[in-house]
């Protein structure tokens, strides 16, 4: 991304300050036409919810977003470096971070580490008094939500500008990251115009809509122009259905292909035939995948134990950063189990190499008795990490009920995850609570998602 300095000490404006800062009147026709229109903006996109649906998307004026960036650009930095320290080589990483060999089925365990791991990063955001918090760091091509995101915001806006709403106001859909991404994966993998670049799906792994292969294809149908405007040829098809020709090449849809584009996690993709080809080309250097399967063990949580014990040793620019940015985190060992048992009330505890809220529980939302039992299981497992609480903003958004129609205003929380590939800036997966949430913000638990509108700052 553009260099800038990193303002560790931005005076960042309340969560909902951006939408409060459009004219009244605007923001009740924005609301008005996102209850009309709610089924056109949110068709085909991923949820679990059935019962609410946004009335309007999440606002963030674009020096805030700016500076978000650039904040979580930095840390991305000081994530790898904090790795670096400790390792030179995917295997040694793997093994500090204490993961069995062979799990990460597409590890090549002798690879150094190198900042061209941090060719895609989505950190999860929470705001609290305004100020971004970041609790963790995927960092992996298998980020999900950019074409939800993306999608939905875009649709608000259109529906804005056939209002003419958009006509006196300067707001528009964050960079698509869908986009970017592309980009990306034809610069970081210096691929000629017209490769042919298969994007691999793990049609067994938990995600709404994979029951249905062939509308997930339909659904997928942007993504694949988008890729075309970028000069690539994406095949799309499950991981499953891979082979290898004579030469030892990826075969994806009866040919081979020239790339690889990872959309799942290597240790929890289903075993399978296709997968077995696709490892085999992958170390026989057949194939180049975006991105390494080593960029996964970097954004494991237990890197920001290593970042807070870092930290002063760091120049102090990157040590405040990480003290006003980073909640204080451990490495959860037996030895902490009375520490986080006296401190319930201010510590999450959560899986190191977890993902989609599994194995999370926020202290202050969980009984003392359940509290204390899963601390002692959590140590004797090993693998989590103890971080400070952050609490998030609760932020006045307007839903619509799917069966009656209701507007309803509520304030709930969300979480913002800032996408960047090749290091660029590409808009944002906004995770948002809804009338009745409870505190994780998962897709699995109901959320809804959209991608960040952005608006310009007022005058100051």
């Amino acid at each position: 991304m553009d260099e800038y300095m990193t303002d560790v000490d931005y005076k960042w404006p309340s969560a909902a300050q951006a939408w409060l800062d459009l004219p009244a009147d605007l923001r009740a026709d924005m609301v008005s036409a996102g209850v009309e229109s709610w089924r056109e903006i949110f068709d085909g996109r991923a949820s679990y919810n059935q019962q609410w649906r946004l009335a309007r998307p999440p606002v963030m004026d674009r020096t805030s977003l700016r500076v978000l960036n650039s904040v979580c650009d930095r840390l991305a930095q000081l994530v790898f470096e904090a790795c670096r320290r400790r390792a030179r080589t995917a295997g040694e990483l793997r093994q500090l971070l204490g993961m069995p060999a062979g799990q990460n089925r597409l590890l090549d365990e002798d690879e150094p580490l190198t900042d061209a791991l941090l060719a895609a990063f989505r950190p999860d955001v929470l705001l609290s008094d305004g100020v971004p918090r970041v609790v963790e760091y995927n960092i992996d091509s298998s980020l999900g939500g950019a074409l939800d995101a993306d999608t939905t915001v875009r649709r608000f806006v259109e529906v804005y500008r056939r209002r003419g709403l958009t006509d006196g106001v300067r707001m528009e859909p964050a960079p698509s990251a869908v986009d970017t991404r592309f980009v990306a994966i034809r610069s970081g993998l210096n691929l000629t115009a017209g490769a042919r670049v298969a994007l691999l799906i793990d049609f067994e792994a938990e995600y709404p809509g994979l029951e249905d292969p062939e509308r997930f294809y339909r659904k997928l149908a942007p993504v694949v122009d988008s890729a075309a405007v970028a000069g690539l040829d994406l095949v799309v098809a499950p991981v499953a259905e891979a082979t290898q020709d004579t030469e030892g090449r990826l075969v994806v849809r009866g040919a081979p292909v020239d790339a690889l584009f990872r959309l799942f996690v290597p240790n929890r993709v289903s075993p399978s035939p296709g997968v077995d080809a696709l490892e085999a080309a992958v170390r026989a250097g057949t194939v180049p995948m975006w991105v390494s399967a080593a960029a996964w063990l970097i954004g494991n949580k237990q890197v920001f134990a290593w970042l807070w014990a870092d930290a002063d040793e760091l120049p102090t620019a990157d040590r405040d950063l990480i003290h006003r940015y980073v909640p204080q985190t451990w490495l959860f060992t037996p030895e902490l189990v009375e520490r986080a048992v006296a401190e319930q009330h201010d510590l999450v505890v959560k899986p190191s190499a977890g993902s989609a809220g599994v194995d999370v529980l926020i202290g202050r939302e969980t009984d003392a008795e359940a509290w204390r039992e899963a601390l002692g299981r959590f140590a004797e497992r090993g693998g989590f990490i103890l971080q400070r609480h952050v609490r998030a903003d609760n932020v006045p958004v307007e839903f619509v009920h799917i069966e009656t129609g209701e507007t309803v205003t509520e304030e709930v929380p969300y979480s913002i995850a800032p996408y960047l590939f090749g290091r660029q800036p590409a808009g944002a997966c906004v995770r948002i609570g809804f009338p009745g949430s409870a505190g994780v913000l998962n897709l699995a638990r109901g959320v809804l998602i959209s991608g960040l509108l952005v608006t310009d700052p007022p005058p100051s």
